[in-house]
């Protein structure tokens, strides 16, 4: 392990060694010189040298206006740059007497394990096959790099792969070194920042791209090996059919508190998925049409091309045509409306079915070899992502359904829908979603609002079925909630059962979803048109801020159990959909962790988990590391299916729900009873500045009105980590896991640790947030931004970080964070010299523009969000 550390150091510097000769280059010895002194006073600043402390706070605050910007951007690409090389270290290639990572060897072990519990090679063939993985993209704003430059940092850590040979020649070195030098100097030369906030198109865009320059390598890599790992357990490998892993998709699709995400958004979306997925394709048949150059083939391929010499090549020349004609119909649908040519791919079978009778015929005639190259690994990719490139979900909040159905009753005289009660509610709603004759009259003329919400279902309902993923219900809490967008779609001529998933997010919505569920799966109206399967969405962000991040994993964990029985009395298959963020304030875990901690049982071959933001390219940015990326969640998805976790033992469900309790009393006495709390919170912190970043799409508030409760959970943990008190992920937890320690509970909360994977998680993701978290730099911006009668405040939020640090060592019983996991703790170490300067000049920056006011100089205002993006960097995430 020293090894990998000493070269991942290695590369951390090389790196900081070409970004200071490109710095020196563009600004001159003396500006390095000046960076050198700031790192360096940083670096012992944090071994607390208190003089150099207090010198380097001396000197970045005296930093002239023009001074600003570039020193934020130098260390800015610091951090970013040792992102780079962490991340390229997680996949290079190891050395013999290196040990392996846990993400390289996690599916083979878990197959020895599986092999010991008795699971034969068929059992667990089948098990394999039946997967359903699927792994939903989304535009929350959280990724704060530009395109622009993730695809330049993407060709560093492709550079730093080709160097990693120990036969290359001196001049190859040298060269490689040049490449890594120019792409340095490129990345300095762009702007970080952009300077409008992107579409909803816009980030579609991008999250396609994520596809088109890693997953589309990277899923059929996996899926070989995972072919390889069962056809070695079983004899045989998967079908052709398998996908156990799929790509779907909220770009362009979630409307929740975004008016900026449309209809007509939503459909351009569709279509430019639709262009991108057949050029992909386009791209993989041509390659395809080379290599199936042989003759000999089955009567089924013969008779489906007539006489040819080269049959195959024959019948992929008819599928290229489709394919064009396709590509050329989207093209031309997103300028204008225009009809469907029939001799385009209207469904997936007439992609997916000429590739099969290929492969057919070429197992047939013997060339098995050559049917599992490219020609399985294309049916792959059909599988995974389908004519749409990812399937896309719609979500909506619940009130926006109930506004447009009270608007239609009360056109048709039947009274006002909201104002009904729930019985009433549900079975007006179950009477027309069965009715023959159409509700809409055709002579309504709904408000904007209302007509926005139609014309999004007619969308839908326009598309093939497998386009489209979920409807999920924003803050849904009603078995009605549900009824309302069945009726909906009906209405709009969706004529195929649309999975309709309702949105547990806060506290009280959690507690109550299983009888919510129950209530609905009562009706045989609903159960006929449902089927056997219903999916339920688990907010992880808003409970967490409703909540507190304990409380809020318990309701979790028991609304799973809840709904898990409820379900199996009913005779029903759950399907869990998990939105987890990217943070621990958020739900955010290691996706091992996160899925192996869930309720027994409530995993059972299905795991459906939004990704987000920056959490995107970290896992599946780059192709090997997205293959580790899919090797985690799946074999992290089978244990839990065929090994799940123990049931806790009925003590530990008392104790905690005795933490839950306590935590969310202290979190709530902050966030909702302090009466100072949310103008430290607006002082204290950059939230009121982070709403000018342009992030992404949606505005930061559901409503434009009100305070820290109209908040949306981003911006909430976004501010707090950018002044590391993180206060969101610990908040009350800390302080009930103290009280229970000094009530003699430290043994049975070290059994509970070791015994049950759900308070390990817990206990562990704490641990890491704790680590990540500095009171002193938290005292910093108070100090320079907030009124000193807020201070008292403050003093007592650290004074609860620090007994939430203690609580968390003495369980441990070590007297370091994060003891028992060295590269984690190694990673953080690395980057703190560089965050902390953008600490301080943050902190700086926003008293100047703060005296400002609205006429900020606009360099001022560039050196203040840069230093949010490298602070982001430097934390590994944002909100």
């Amino acid at each position: 392990m020293a090894e990998i550390d000493t070269r991942l150091r290695a590369d951390v510097h090389e790196l900081g060694e070409l970004l200071g000769q490109t710095i020196k280059a563009h600004l001159g010895d003396e500006f390095l010189e000046r960076i050198e002194r700031i790192r360096l006073g940083a670096k012992q600043g944090r071994r607390s040298d208190q003089a150099e402390h207090d010198a380097l706070l001396a000197a970045l605050s005296d930093l002239p206006d023009d001074q600003l910007l570039p020193v934020c951007r130098a260390f800015n690409q610091f951090l970013n740059l040792a992102n780079i090389a962490e991340q390229y270290h997680r996949i290079r290639r190891r050395r013999p007497d290196e040990p392996e990572r846990f993400e390289d060897t996690c599916l083979v072990d878990l197959m020895q394990r599986l092999r010991a519990s008795g699971l034969d090679g068929p059992a667990l063939k089948r098990h394999v096959e039946a997967l359903d993985i699927e792994l939903v993209l989304t535009a929350h704003p959280t990724e704060v790099t530009r395109r622009t430059l993730i695809q330049k940092y993407d060709a560093i850590a492709d550079t730093l792969a080709r160097r990693d040979h120990d036969d290359l020649s001196i001049a190859e070195i040298a060269t490689l070194r040049s490449d890594l030098a120019r792409l340095i100097s490129e990345a300095w030369h762009t702007d970080e920042i952009r300077r409008s906030r992107p579409t909803p198109v816009d980030e579609a865009k991008w999250g396609f791209a994520v596809i088109e320059h890693s997953l589309w390598q990277a899923l059929p890599r996996f899926l070989r090996e995972l072919d390889s790992e069962v056809g070695r357990e079983a004899g045989s490998a998967l079908g052709v059919r398998a996908a156990p892993i799929r790509v779907a998709s909220w770009m362009g699709g979630d409307r929740d508190g975004n008016p900026n995400v449309t209809a007509s958004v939503t459909r351009e979306v569709l279509l430019l998925g639709r262009w991108m997925a057949a050029d992909l394709y386009l791209r993989d048949i041509e390659q395809l049409a080379s290599q199936l150059s042989m003759q000999a083939a089955s009567e089924e391929l013969l008779a489906t091309v007539g006489d040819s010499d080269e049959p195959y090549r024959a019948l992929l020349k008819q599928l290229r045509s489709r394919l064009q004609v396709t590509r050329a119909w989207a093209e031309q649908a997103l300028t204008r409306p225009v009809e469907e040519p029939a001799d385009m791919l209207h469904e997936l079978e007439e992609l997916r079915g000429p590739l099969e009778c290929c492969y057919r015929s070429l197992t047939d005639c013997g060339m098995r070899i050559i049917a599992d190259g490219l020609l399985l690994d294309v049916l792959r990719r059909v599988n995974a992502f389908g004519l749409g490139l990812v399937r896309l979900d719609i979500r909506q909040d619940a009130s926006r359904h109930a506004d447009a159905l009270s608007e239609l009753t009360e056109y048709l005289g039947l009274g006002r829908f909201s104002d009904w009660e729930e019985e009433r509610r549900c079975q007006w709603l179950l009477d027309e979603v069965h009715g023959r004759r159409p509700l809409l009259p055709p002579d309504w003329e709904p408000s904007a609002d209302t007509a926005e919400v139609l014309e999004t279902c007619r969308v839908v309902a326009r598309q093939p079925a497998g386009l489209l993923g979920s409807y999920v219900i924003s803050m849904a809490s009603n078995a009605s909630d549900v009824l309302a967008v069945k009726l909906l779609l009906k209405e709009a001529g969706v004529r195929w059962p649309m999975r309709v998933a309702p949105l547990f997010e806060t506290l009280s919505d959690l507690e109550n979803g299983a009888p919510t569920i129950d209530r609905l799966l009562s009706f045989d109206a609903y159960r006929t048109l449902a089927g056997d399967e219903q999916e339920v969405m688990i907010g992880y962000s808003d409970s967490a801020k409703d909540a507190g991040a304990l409380a809020a994993g318990w309701a979790q964990y028991r609304a799973q159990e809840a709904l898990v029985q409820v379900c199996a009395d009913r005779g029903v298959k759950l399907r869990l959909f998990h939105g987890r963020g990217g943070t621990v304030g958020r739900g955010g875990a290691p996706a091992h962790m996160a899925i192996l901690s869930q309720p027994p049982g409530s995993v059972n071959g299905q795991f459906r988990v939004t990704e987000q933001g920056e959490m995107i390219r970290f896992k599946f940015g780059l192709p090997g590391i997205a293959v580790q990326s899919l090797r985690l969640y799946t074999s992290a998805v089978l244990e839990a299916s065929l090994l799940p976790p123990p049931a806790p033992q009925p003590q530990w469900r008392d104790t905690m729900q005795g933490l839950a309790d306590r935590s969310v009393e202290i979190y709530r006495a902050v966030v909702r009873h302090e009466a100072e709390f949310v103008e430290y919170f607006r002082q204290a912190t950059p939230e009121q500045e982070l709403a000018r970043l342009p992030l992404g799409s949606r505005p930061a508030k559901r409503r434009s009105q009100g305070g820290i409760e109209t908040l949306r959970a981003i911006p909430w943990i976004f501010a707090w980590t950018q002044t590391r008190l993180m206060l969101p992920a610990w908040l009350g937890a800390g302080q009930a896991l103290a009280e229970a320690i000094d009530k003699g509970q430290a043994v049975e909360l070290r059994d509970m640790m070791s015994q049950w994977p759900f308070f390990t998680a817990r206990i562990e993701m704490l641990e890491m947030v704790l680590s990540k978290a500095d009171g002193g730099i938290a005292r910093f911006y108070e100090e320079r931004l907030a009124d000193p009668e807020l201070w008292p405040l403050g003093s007592r939020l650290r004074d609860a970080l620090q007994q939430a640090i203690d609580a968390v060592l003495e369980l441990r019983e070590t007297d370091q964070l994060l003891a028992r996991s060295q590269l984690l703790a190694e990673s953080v170490a690395i980057r703190n010299p560089y965050t902390d300067p953008l600490h301080v000049l943050q902190a700086e920056l926003l008293k100047r523009t703060r005296i400002q006011g609205q006429e900020v100089a606009p360099g001022l205002e560039r050196a203040l969000l840069v230093t949010v993006a490298g602070i982001a960097a430097g934390m590994r995430n944002t909100g």
